[in-house]
């Protein structure tokens, strides 16, 4: 069953000082309310203004009034999150989002918000339902085990224990929440934009999952953590194969293991070496060219990711 807004503020135990991540919307400031009666004078406020569209500056004075009824220190990022070209308007946004928030952490801890320390967490206020639309997203898009893990809900960055305490609240129990306390909130008036997919989940997806599965949200959930454990233990084989093949990775050393792990340990190798993950279509091409290398005349040139992958000599080598 899922949480109550109660519950899962009394288990959320993070580090202190805490900054939440404030939008504006119901769940942020739901969020934000709790965690400010919770530990007074420990919380501060980030606020990242995308620009994106007329409403924005609306968010960010209902971000400053709600801060300083709750007294609590706010700090404002503003940034062009317009997408790229191939780029999707949520992938940018959410790219911008966490660069400003890095930039936000790195600016409260040169500034006195009268912390007796740096921000040691970061919360954050995406819920179930969220949850459930980064699932069915993955689902749709013939995502692997990584992708249906879908949000964790704690993880470490730039140094801070960021956490997401509300991911297994649901929506309507959050805005009810607020309902009870008398506390306004900013609605998005893109939420209810059908041109993006989540919003098309949300108004159709979930009504008939919540029809036909009544405990969708708990089952989702346990899913996403199941293949979370999944995801773990590649990572780990994974470091232990790139152990073996080596960086780069060797092709004869590749070729002695089978096509599932050359597949694990090439994506593990291009993040964590590159920086970049190539596509199911570009990582099959590269895994036949591997079992076609037979010769050393063999020629191994693709691209990957955001770049190419090429044979040099006996390994492999990828340059953007």
């Amino acid at each position: 069953m899922p949480l109550s807004f109660d519950a899962a503020i009394q288990s959320f135990k993070p580090q202190l000082p805490l900054a939440i991540g404030l939008s504006g919307g119901a769940d942020s400031t739901a969020l934000l309310i709790a965690c400010a009666k919770r530990w007074p004078g420990q919380v501060l406020a980030f606020h990242v203004h995308h620009g994106l569209q007329a409403a924005a500056d609306g968010f960010e004075a209902h971000c400053r009034q709600l801060c300083a009824e709750l007294n609590v220190p706010l700090l404002v990022s503003h940034v062009d999150a317009r997408a790229a070209g191939g780029q999707s308007p949520e992938d940018a946004a959410r790219q911008a989002r966490y660069t400003a928030l890095e930039s936000l952490l790195e600016q409260a801890a040169q500034e006195d918000h009268q912390q007796a320390k740096p921000v040691a967490s970061v919360a954050l206020a995406q819920h179930a339902d969220d949850q459930v639309e980064t699932i069915v997203l993955a689902l749709s898009r013939g995502a692997g085990v990584a992708g249906i893990a879908a949000m964790p809900k704690q993880w470490e960055r730039a140094g801070v224990a960021w956490h997401r305490p509300l991911l297994q609240v649901t929506s309507a129990d959050i805005r009810g929440w607020l309902k009870e306390q008398g506390a306004a909130w900013v609605e998005d008036p893109t939420n209810a934009d059908e041109r993006y997919t989540r919003n098309r989940i949300r108004k159709h997806v979930l009504p008939a999952l919540e029809e036909t599965f009544p405990q969708f949200h708990a089952t989702f959930a346990r899913s996403a953590e199941n293949a979370a454990q999944a995801t773990e233990l590649l990572e780990e084989l994974a470091q232990m194969d790139l152990a073996t093949v080596g960086t780069p990775p060797s092709i004869a050393a590749l070729r002695a293991l089978s096509r599932a792990r050359q597949a694990n340990v090439l994506r593990f190798w291009l993040r964590l070496s590159h920086r970049t993950t190539p596509s199911a279509a570009q990582l099959g091409e590269l895994l036949d060219q591997l079992a076609a290398c037979t010769t050393r005349g063999h020629r191994i040139h693709l691209k990957a990711g955001r770049g190419f992958i090429e044979r040099n000599g006996g390994s492999l080598d990828w340059y953007n």
